[in-house]
């Protein structure tokens, strides 16, 4: 869901909001596209990407309810501290909504025991410091950062993002994840002024992806 400040993303996804935001895109209408693709047969799983500003603004039992009825399976408030999302995760567990946090490289044993903990549908794991974006590699110390993340989180899946840009990177993340997140690559896609041209590129590079993970299996 666009948002006006959103800290956690490089200049793709921040571009990609501005475009939202000039075309009065809100957080109703983002729902109601959701609910329409659901009565239409959509059946993958969707986990709503946001921050907490819009959300406390709607309200968050109001927004876990609408989100829900839409068809949301979980959702991610980026800059959201779990020590401070009391609230937001009530909300998700009273509607059946999945809360989603992060741990990052630089997350301690007690703050990614506490992401553990809180999270109810997967733990984002964060490939590398700083902002959303496309990368040339995967970070250096990914490795040993999803050992330690997978043994803490135990039976609750991990999927990796940040960075992850093409399909040999998303094989190899998913060597090591449970799950890849693909973001700045596919949004950089739209970018185009020609519609057609765009979801054509969208759908080709969304297809090189899910076959390089079919072969990583």
């Amino acid at each position: 869901m666009p948002f006006s400040d959103p800290v956690a993303d490089g200049p793709v996804n921040q571009r990609s909001a501005e475009r939202a935001l000039a075309a009065k895109t809100t957080l109703t209408g983002v729902l109601d596209l959701v609910g329409h693709k659901r009565a239409a047969g959509f059946s993958l799983p969707l986990v709503v990407f946001t921050y907490a500003n819009p959300v406390a603004a709607f309200g968050w039992q109001a927004f876990a309810r609408r989100a829900a009825d839409a068809g949301v399976d979980a959702a991610l408030v980026v800059d959201l501290p779990v020590e401070e999302a009391g609230e937001h995760r009530a909300a998700c567990a009273s509607a059946g909504l999945a809360a989603v946090f992060l741990a990052a490289p630089t997350t301690d044993d007690a703050r990614l025991a506490a992401a553990v903990a809180a999270s109810s549908g997967f733990l984002y794991c964060v490939a590398r410091l700083g902002v959303t974006g496309a990368a040339t590699s995967l970070a250096a110390g990914l490795t040993a950062d999803m050992a330690r993340f997978k043994r803490a989180a135990g039976k609750l899946p991990v999927a990796v993002g940040f960075g992850v840009t093409t399909p040999e990177q998303a094989a190899a993340a998913a060597r090591l994840a449970d799950g890849v997140i693909v973001g700045s690559a596919l949004v950089r896609l739209l970018e185009g002024k020609d519609p057609e041209a765009n979801g054509k590129a969208l759908g080709d590079a969304a297809a090189a992806l899910a076959a390089a993970l079919e072969r990583r299996c």
